[in-house]
């Protein structure tokens, strides 16, 4: 084992990463195709035909924050992200637990449904009649996607790139091909304008849910901003790689969403978006009919290979937010291990794969309808990291608020989005007690609120123990001069 500085202080090969390659990784981080497919129909549960409208409403949160994100980056970029930045405005205990914890909690439970539906859409396409419904065979597939997946992670961000312009590229040619052709078919109701209002949504409750499930329909496009050290100008183009890819996405969004409403409808029965019985695969099912089953055929293809290249984007995102945090003294060095010709967190991408396979059997042997409650407590995680993230910048930056450009960027527009991040939080959190909200309950409490709080109250009582591990970090909020050397297998 040896330590040596570098460019970057932490081992990663700087200026690899362009700013194509940066909106590449942020749009596959998101995985468009996926994420629509088992949102859509939740959100037309929630709403009704104003599932486009909502669709608008949670993207407003989203670029509120990424303007926090935006000017956090440009004060400090560090690959750490939310973390660092949380840490420098709140302290320690903050960084740690909701710009740590949360975030890789959310990431690797996230992976886990990644990993589930490219597998099931997988067997669904090459394997034999029947596969996809037999849990195990699931299960064995994902592990084997995720195995296969960590070793390309491992391998550099380079040919992660460019493996992901190409997965990236059939998930919006399948997108655009579905939305064109389920606007042209037969009985098609015209695109309405009220579709797209968000002051027609009935109450605060709806809109809430609505909100937070349309968070996940949009997050992950932080992701490129954990590559920042590694970009060719670390304090910019990472910003403008965030702003241009949820506009790209929200343009994404809003035509397959009014293409959809407009073919099916939102009817609770039939091939209606609100029917319950496909809420989590309504692109799936809507593709048949709309663009019959040898085409529809590609779409199920392009679902499948959406999860995998947002799998393969946690991987290299979240193991450079471990890296981060144990270059700072935050977690153990071994998370700190750079390759040596690769130049990436080896040791973290090997635990994160290694973590979400096993949480991919677990989850399968104790439940098959984990999907959708995982969709919605990811929601939860979501909001309340995003939040805190948007609140930083302002009290970070609330000594300098002196211009009217930095008063608007800094200050007014990320304390909004924190706001609403946080309200859609406290809302949902107060909903998902109810039993009947998501697929599972125990005890009469909702399972998505189980999971959402669980994993909430798991991270305070890993708090604690990582006080006691982490002494000097939580004192003074930094490392051992010792820590901060990057260390290289050998």
């Amino acid at each position: 084992m040896t330590t040596h500085p570098d460019e970057t202080g932490k081992g990663l090969r700087g200026g690899s990463v362009g700013l194509l390659a940066a909106v590449s990784l942020g749009l596959s981080s998101v995985a468009p195709a996926y994420s629509i497919t088992v949102t859509l129909g939740f959100v037309a549960l929630a709403v009704g035909d104003l599932a486009p409208a909502a669709l608008l409403l949670g993207f407003v949160p989203i670029l509120l924050t990424a303007f926090a994100f935006r000017e956090l980056n440009r004060e400090m970029p560090d690959c750490g992200t939310t973390f660092v930045w949380t840490t420098r405005a709140f302290g320690p205990v903050s960084g740690w637990f909701a710009g740590g914890w949360v975030p890789q909690t959310a990431t690797l439970v996230a992976m886990t449904a990644l990993a589930q539906v490219s597998a099931a859409e997988l067997l669904d396409l090459l394997g034999p009649d029947g596969a996809a419904d037999r849990p195990g065979a699931v299960a064995a597939v994902g592990v084997l996607v995720l195995g296969v997946l960590t070793w390309l992670a491992r391998r550099g961000l380079r040919l992660a790139a460019g493996v992901q312009y190409v997965l990236l590229g059939l998930q919006l040619l399948a997108l655009f091909g579905f939305g064109v052709a389920a606007l042209a078919r037969p009985g098609a109701a015209t695109p309405s304008a009220a579709w797209l209002n968000p002051l027609a949504v009935d109450g605060f409750g709806p809109s809430a849910q609505a909100v937070l499930l349309c968070l996940y329909v949009y997050w992950g496009w932080d992701a490129l901003i954990t590559t920042n050290e590694e970009s060719r100008d670390s304090e910019r183009q990472p910003g403008q790689a965030a702003l241009l890819s949820t506009l790209v996405l929200l343009g994404t969004y809003l035509f397959t969403g009014v293409a959809a409403l407009s073919f099916a409808g939102a009817g609770d029965s039939g091939l209606g978006l609100g029917n319950p019985d496909h809420a989590a695969d309504v692109l799936a099912v809507l593709a048949p009919p709309v663009l019959g089953d040898p085409l529809a055929a590609l779409m199920r293809l392009a679902i499948c290979v959406s999860a995998a290249a947002a799998l393969l984007t946690c991987l290299v995102s979240s193991p450079r937010g471990a890296l981060s945090m144990a270059v700072h003294g935050a977690l153990p060095a071994a998370f700190a291990r750079v390759h040596p010709r690769h130049r990436t967190p080896s040791f973290g991408t090997v635990a994160l794969g290694t973590a979400a396979a096993g949480l991919l059997v677990l989850l399968t042997l104790f439940s098959r309808d984990f999907l959708g409650d995982a969709i919605l407590c990811i929601g939860l995680l979501i909001a309340c990291y995003y939040g805190t993230t948007a609140l930083a910048c302002v009290w970070y930056f609330r000594k300098r608020l002196r211009s009217p450009r930095d008063l608007i960027l800094r200050g007014v527009l990320p304390l909004l989005g924190g706001l609403m991040m946080l309200a859609a939080f406290v809302r949902s959190a107060h909903d998902m007690v109810d039993p009947a909200y998501g697929s599972t309950s125990f005890h009469g409490v909702g399972g998505v609120f189980l999971l959402g709080a669980g994993s909430l109250a798991a991270g305070a009582l890993a708090v604690l123990a990582a006080r006691a591990r982490f002494t000097r970090f939580f004192r003074t909020g930094r490392a051992d001069v010792a820590a901060r050397l990057v260390t290289t297998e050998d």
